[in-house]
């Protein structure tokens, strides 16, 4: 697959904050009040999955070609156009995300239905399942792309979702690549059986509804070029997990059922622990001049969840029990066999991918997201390929080890400064901010701190809030210059 310009115009930078700085100029008066009333009367109507994307197309073209004819953009070259209209996808996208987004109750019962099949077949389902071949079999980078799969809830508009999708489809790509000999580069039939696999180990939430909202809302004349076929790729993966059988895993239906059987022993095992803890919370009484109901919610939403791979627990478990295994195991831990590399470097890269920020993890080691044409020694390729893999194994390994913020060794004891576009913000700026990471972006800073988390989807990020209001002050200044004249 070419490198370049893999999303075409959708990956023009995007001036979030220039789109909302000329939406506040008095001559954007109009602009404001034809979105704010298109909003108004798509809110207004019933449900339509095809006549809301429609009449969301229409919207956007017919506002785009508005913007081209305006004085605010005249001059202004094709990508400040483009960012234009990204900016107006974005803002009206993110204005109608809760009545547009899983709002069918038919979409509803695909997702969890998807969801519940995927939690099945994670639970045994092998690279071999898939006719991956062993050569390109390598789970602890493949991490990387579950990450960023699973980051798709974090966001409301339809191009960061599809960011998200686009961003681990490159990382599968790129490490498919690396293996790959220079004559003989991987084709269709090698990415799709990594993707659908990577799709079931990360088993991103509300997968269909995402994939559709993208579908239906996400501005056709830029879902073009590689961002199509990535995009087409993730659809025939949902298609291919929705459908999955026996014989789709390379299995007789005899192994296939009992695989299946075990997992729903195991993952009906771990809920009715969580039921056991909750009603032992229940059981155990409220402490006095303690408000239960709200500790009682405290403790359920920040109890960690159980992970899938472990065993179930006893219901007459109790925390003596807990206390007196754990202490056999030091004591025992002298006559245990030490970990080999490998199950070192597995145990870190199942912890690695809990992490809740991992470009975090990542950022002592500059070169892992540089392009080849930042070096200048020889052979680039391969050494780059190498060393990112190598960053990979170590952070994996260190984790295992116990070892929780792993660096490189620093040269005469001093501090390593990192190039200004690797460098973070503080988490009050990231949460303010609004785009995710677009690795498919040459020239833009990796930054992990551009992102619009949907904490609670009813609430809109204060940027759009303090926005529409100086929106309202233009409505009111151009009434008042109406009436004036």
């Amino acid at each position: 697959m070419e490198n370049s310009d893999v999303l075409g115009s959708s990956t023009a930078p995007l001036t979030w904050h220039d789109f909302l700085q000329r939406m506040r100029d008095p001559s954007a008066a109009e602009f404001v009040k034809s979105i704010k009333s298109f909003i108004v009367s798509f809110l207004n109507n019933v449900p339509d999955a095809e006549r809301d994307s429609a009449a969301v197309q229409e919207f956007l073209g017919n506002m785009e070609t508005a913007f081209r004819a305006h004085s605010l953009w005249a001059g202004c070259s094709e990508e400040e156009l483009e960012s234009a209209g990204e900016g107006l996808e974005k803002y009206v996208m993110t204005k109608l995300f809760t009545r547009t987004f899983a709002s069918l109750p038919e979409d509803v019962k695909v997702d969890e239905q998807l969801h519940e099949k995927i939690a099945l077949i994670q639970q045994f389902v092998r690279p071999e399942n898939l006719d991956i071949k062993p050569t390109f079999q390598n789970e602890s980078s493949w991490l990387l792309a579950q990450k960023e799969l699973q980051k798709i809830n974090m966001y409301r508009a339809p191009r960061d979702k599809l960011v998200c999708i686009l961003n681990c489809c490159k990382v599968i790509n790129n490490i498919l690549t690396s293996v790959s000999a220079k004559d003989n580069p991987p084709g269709a039939d090698d990415f799709l059986p990594v993707l659908i696999y990577v799709t079931i180990k990360a088993n991103p939430p509300q997968l269909h509804s995402n994939l559709l909202y993208i579908q239906r809302f996400r501005r056709q004349t830029r879902l073009v070029s590689e961002a199509a076929y990535f995009f087409t790729n993730i659809l025939s993966a949902e298609s291919f997990i929705s459908n999955i059988d026996a014989r789709a895993l390379s299995m007789d239906e005899t192994e296939f059922e009992t695989n299946m059987e075990s997992a729903r022993a195991l993952l009906s095992g771990l809920s009715a622990d969580n039921n056991v803890l909750d009603q032992s919370d229940q059981n155990a009484g409220p402490v006095p001049g303690a408000d239960t109901s709200d500790a009682k919610q405290s403790f359920r939403s920040n109890r960690p969840p159980h992970p899938a791979t472990q065993p179930n627990l006893s219901v007459a478990s109790t925390e003596t029990n807990i206390k007196n295994e754990d202490q056999y195991s030091k004591s025992q831990s002298s006559m245990e066999k030490i970990p080999s590399l490998s199950d070192l470097e597995h145990r870190g890269a199942s912890m690695l991918i809990k992490e809740d920020s991992i470009s975090q993890v990542f950022q002592s080691f500059p070169y892992l997201y540089s392009q080849a044409g930042d070096l200048t020694v020889g052979d680039i390729e391969e050494l780059l390929t190498n060393y990112k893999r190598l960053v990979i194994k170590y952070i994996c390994l260190a984790k295992g080890s116990g070892i929780d913020n792993p660096s490189p060794p620093l040269p005469n004891n001093e501090e390593q400064t990192l190039p200004p576009e690797f460098e973070f913000n503080t988490e009050s700026e990231a949460a303010s901010a609004g785009e995710p990471i677009d690795e498919t972006q040459k020239d833009e800073p990796i930054d992990e701190t551009l992102k619009d988390r949907v904490e609670d989807s009813s609430v809109l990020p204060k940027s759009l809030e303090s926005d529409e209001l100086k929106l309202k002050e233009n409505e009111q200044l151009s009434s008042k210059g109406e009436e004036g004249s």
